[in-house]
């Protein structure tokens, strides 16, 4: 590797799988790119920032569109039918009543990609002429983004889009900071912080920017849109690069005036463009059984063909001879066989509209942005099934504006309506045998409330009674009045005075409590009037916490990069900031390091039970028993937890750790990892302070629409990350789990012996009614193999299943696998516990794989799109979170409670109006075509039709069209109170339906 002249050898970076070639199939593992200078950038060949998302020019138009169009089976399919019609000795229809309709679809289909292309072409035109500031030989100059280069600098001001993927350099804010909007990336609306590095923070006049020469090498373009690493190389010395320092493409920046940032990413190299990939399709259990219909279809008009060709040859050779004389053969035939088999030619043309091709195409491509082929037909032939795939899609284009305009799912408070965004799972809404729902923000309201808490072994947050009972909220006294501390939140609320009167007295227990919940957060403080404190949480939990210590006299006013302010009892103190030890889904905590003004050094850290309890000094051994019971109350309360701890660490060994975590920061290879093991290492032997309760209302409507959608024998698993106490409480709250379930099985086993025996004595007593009664009659003691998931979910009694994250890991290895899923298959209710993104998903996947069930997965956040993704169907839940669930989903409102209208009424509706609308259109084509095979006994098998040419016409696109297309949007089988009285009548497979509404 060469080292750049700026680098000194011992900073070269060790060879590792980031190579400064580029392999020889033109894959990129490395980016290196040098500030102010085009001439070393252009030799590594990187992407311009011009922007094409066009497929066509004025060249390419014709031969590219028509190779796609004949791509599809139906254009091909058609285009044989004419090749056939062209042949005079098997055609019996002019060829120009056949290439008019193929022509005029093709035609349409061209202009309407044409139509597409040029909106596209004037897109990507206008975003690559967006003016960009420039800084070229020391002056800012105007280019357009499209001559952006890699290593360029440029000026972005207030309100502007990020013109490529940046290093933030500077800007106008202190310290280096500067606020983005990211919605046209993640789907978010809050503003987000990022921060330059302190070494080129100082670089905001034109004069430095010029004279600068740092090399960045970093990750290739990639689509992880919240991760980068990086390293800066200047003025020898190497500088650690992360997410925090990137303003990428599509962002917008506010309220900052102005920041410089260094192009590591331009054009389609970008995380935007390299997370616009081609949208894959969902396919629905119709379009399966279409498929293969459609194929036997095929093989019946082959077979149809075969019986009238070897008629016509009998005819011709026992009866067509005798009359040579006046019908002779055409020239070309010489044989009753050979007439025979250009019989067979011609009858595959008489009878094509057996075959419905084009639903087969259209049901292929399926989603919304799938062409219509619209067309008339033409007199003289029988005109292939043109109308079906545009009534398809009317019909399934009208579900979906039913689901958008439905009032009844509409939020008032946010509002916000439902929201189709796909057209092609519309009737499979109606076959959903399992639900997969995150619990918070989609069982409950995601509005965090400061409840509860323990101090060091006391537990504050509950009114008692003269006799010792603890107070309903209806005889409680007034809440605590917090007037005395004038920038409280007015809004807060909190009924113990016990805690108050801790903090007045000088608790120090309790100020360290508060102390750490003002300081280990990530938090941003702004303040437009004196007094007058806005708090931007990243998740409410964090504002939550921060606001009660605020309303309790911690009051966190402001940060830098560098410190943090808080007003403790009214004394503005400021604590230098050392470190951040980010909160990550694996290692479910956060943790700070601070030197307070004597210069003490110490960490704070809050973070999972089943995490931080672990990583405790042996000397809290009492205190622990006691916080664990009131985490367990907590827990039974439905409240969430968080467990708070600290750690004092002496200079000598903070400066040996932090070099340590320099280093970590600096590794090209293995970075986060090796981050997480340092971190690991100081987030030991802690200090227990005390545990947080918070709550989580349940949203309106939940228990009934659980009550509901399980009465249409649909199973709900609620998969969470919250402990298991507080997702049982849920789970009994919202009627999930009840008092008169058989057993709830819990399965907490830390090994794959523990957690396979576990499953073993669950199956055991689901089996054992079974064992002695199935259906009334005694049975063997043995059950087989083979039997033994039927048996298990025909087991007598309810039961329900309860899995923490550390059993279910071993429940999905693949030897075990199966045995987790029919166990779980039998319970009534499934809920895990303690689970990770990637669990949510492959617990979806394992269902999905061996149970073939319509499955659904609802959520509200960003840790629920892989199981959205995952899913049969995808439900998203705009709440609290952003709305990157919604934007993975097909479907989308505001309430859980709206899934049971979404399934019940508009899922129901059009899977039975499309199966009715399948079964006629299915019925008029035999219909249609059967005559002419029963005319062909009587008119010696000569292939000729036996409809008048403007019959054929008006009865495709009049008298079987346009009824059955009315039929299929607006039908109603029952009505609205029948679905909710009966839901379990919304049960019915495909094949039921089909016959049904046959």
């Amino acid at each position: 590797m060469t080292v750049p002249k700026e680098m000194p050898e011992k900073w070269a970076p060790a060879p590792s799988s980031w190579s400064q070639k580029k392999p020889s199939w033109g894959t990129e593992e490395e980016r290196r790119a040098r500030a102010n200078n085009r001439e070393y950038n252009e030799k590594f060949q990187y992407a311009s920032n011009c922007i094409k998302t066009s497929k066509y020019n004025i060249l390419t138009f014709l031969p590219v569109n028509l190779f796609e169009q004949f791509q599809e089976v139906a254009n091909t399919y058609f285009l044989f039918l004419l090749i056939l019609q062209l042949i005079p000795q098997i055609s019996s229809l002019s060829w120009f009543t056949t290439i008019v309709p193929l022509v005029l679809v093709l035609t349409i289909t061209a202009v309407k990609d044409a139509t597409d292309d040029y909106f596209r072409h004037k897109s990507d035109n206008q975003v690559n002429n967006r003016q960009s500031q420039v800084l070229i030989n020391g002056i800012l100059q105007q280019e357009p983004w499209m001559n952006v280069c890699v290593g360029d600098i440029i000026k972005l001001e207030n309100n502007q889009f990020v013109a490529a993927d940046l290093l933030l350099l500077s800007s106008s804010e202190p310290h280096g900071l500067c606020y983005i909007e990211t919605a046209e990336l993640d789907g978010e609306t809050n503003m987000k912080v990022r921060q330059a590095i302190p070494v080129t923070s100082e670089l905001g006049h034109i004069s430095k920017l010029a004279k600068f020469d740092g090399e960045v090498i970093c990750e290739p373009p990639n689509n992880k849109l919240d991760k980068f690493s990086g390293t800066l190389y200047w003025k020898d010395s190497k500088f650690a690069l992360s997410n925090q320092n990137m303003l990428l493409r599509g962002c917008v920046l506010r309220n900052t005036e102005w920041c410089f940032g260094l192009v590591i990413f331009a054009g389609p190299d970008t995380k935007l463009m390299q997370n616009s990939g081609r949208t894959k399709f969902k396919r629905t259990s119709i379009d399966r059984l279409m498929n293969t219909l459609v194929l036997w279809i095929f093989g019946f008009l082959v077979c149809m063909g075969v019986i009238l060709a070897i008629g016509n040859a009998i005819w011709e050779h026992e009866v067509g001879t005798h009359f040579q004389v006046y019908l002779p053969w055409d020239e070309a035939v010489d044989s009753a066989f050979f007439s025979g088999f250009l019989s067979f030619w011609s009858y595959i043309i008489i009878l094509n509209t057996v075959v419905p091709i084009s639903l087969y195409v259209r049901w292929r491509e399926g989603g919304p942005s799938a062409r219509l082929r619209w067309g008339p037909q033409y007199p003289g032939v029988p005109q292939p099934d043109l109308p079906l795939p545009c009534s398809v899609e009317v019909i399934r284009l009208g579900h979906s504006y039913f689901i958008n305009w439905d009032k009844k799912m509409f939020c008032v408070k946010r509002q916000t309506p439902a929201e189709a965004r796909t057209t092609t799972l519309n009737e499979e809404l109606g076959q959903v045998e399992y639900i997969f729902s995150d619990k918070t923000g989609t069982l409950t309201q995601n509005i965090m409330v400061f409840n509860k808490c323990s101090i060091h072994g006391h537990s504050y947050g509950d009114m008692f009674d003269l006799l010792g009972h603890k107070a309903e909220l209806g005889e409680r006294p007034e809440p605590i009045d917090f007037s005395f501390n004038p920038l409280a939140d007015n809004k807060f609320v909190f009924w113990d005075p016990s805690l108050l009167e801790a903090v007045k007295t000088g608790d120090p227990h309790t100020h360290e409590f508060f102390r750490l919940l003002s300081l280990c957060h990530t938090v941003m403080s702004e303040e437009k009037d004196e007094g007058e404190l806005y708090y931007k949480a990243q998740s409410p939990d964090e504002g939550a916490l921060v606001t009660a210590a605020r309303n309790f006299g911690f009051v966190f006013r402001s940060r830098t990069p560098k410190t943090i302010t808080v007003q403790e009892l009214g004394s503005a103190i400021t604590y230098q900031l050392l470190a951040i030890l980010d909160f990550n889904n694996i290692r479910k905590r956060m943790s700070v390091i601070v030197r307070n003004p004597e210069g003490k050094i110490r960490l704070y850290c809050k973070g999972a039970d089943t995490i931080l309890l672990d990583r405790l000094h042996p000397s809290t051994h009492e205190l622990l028993s006691a916080t664990t019971d009131h985490l367990n109350e907590y827990a039974g309360e439905g409240l969430r937890t968080l467990v708070l701890a600290y750690k004092d660490l002496d200079e000598e060994y903070y400066e040996e750790w932090a070099v340590r975590r320099l280093q970590a920061s600096l590794a090209q290879d293995s970075r986060e990892d090796r981050l997480a093991s340092v971190y690991e290492e100081v987030e030991n032997d802690m200090m227990l302070l005390g545990a947080t309760a918070i709550e989580d209302k349940l949203q309106q409507g939940v228990p009934e629409t659980i009550a509901l959608l399980t009465l249409a024998n649909i199973k709900i698993w609620v998969l969470t990350g919250d402990k298991q106490e507080t997702a049982v409480n849920i789970g009994y709250s919202c009627k999930m789990l009840t008092d008169d379930m058989t057993e709830v099985f819990i399965v907490t086993g830390h090994t794959v012996l523990e957690v396979r025996e576990e499953l073993r004595k669950a199956r055991e007593k689901m089996l054992d009614a079974s064992r002695t009664v199935v259906n009334g009659f005694p049975c063997q003691e043995q059950l087989s193999t083979s039997k033994l998931t039927s048996v298990l979910e025909a087991v007598a009694g309810e039961y329900a299943l309860v899995i923490n994250g550390h059993s279910l890991a071993h429940a999905l290895e693949a030897d075990m696998e199966l045995e987790f899923l029919e166990t779980a298959c039998a319970c009534k209710a499934v809920i895990c516990c303690r689970v990770t993104p990637l669990q949510k998903a492959q617990v979806v996947e394992l269902v999905k794989k061996y149970k073939k069930a319509v499955t659904l997965a609802i959520g509200d956040g960003a840790n629920d799109v892989s199981m959205i993704k995952t899913a049969h169907i995808g439900v998203g839940i705009s709440g609290q979170e952003g709305i990157q669930a919604v934007l993975a989903s097909d479907y989308a409102f505001s309430q859980f409670k709206f899934l049971q209208r979404l399934l019940l009424v508009h899922g129901r509706w059009s899977y039975l109006r499309m199966c009715k609308f399948l079964c006629y259109f299915f019925y008029k084509n035999f219909a249609f075509t059967m005559v002419h095979f029963w005319f062909g006994f009587f008119c010696g098998f000569s292939a000729q039709t036996v409809y008048d040419q403007y019959f054929i016409t008006l009865y495709n696109i009049v008298y079987t069209s346009l009824p059955v297309l009315a039929m299929g949007v607006f039908d109603q089988l029952l009505g609205l109170l029948f679905h909710r009285t009966f839901p379990s009548s919304g049960a019915w497979s495909t094949q039921s339906c089909m016959s049904r509404a046959s």
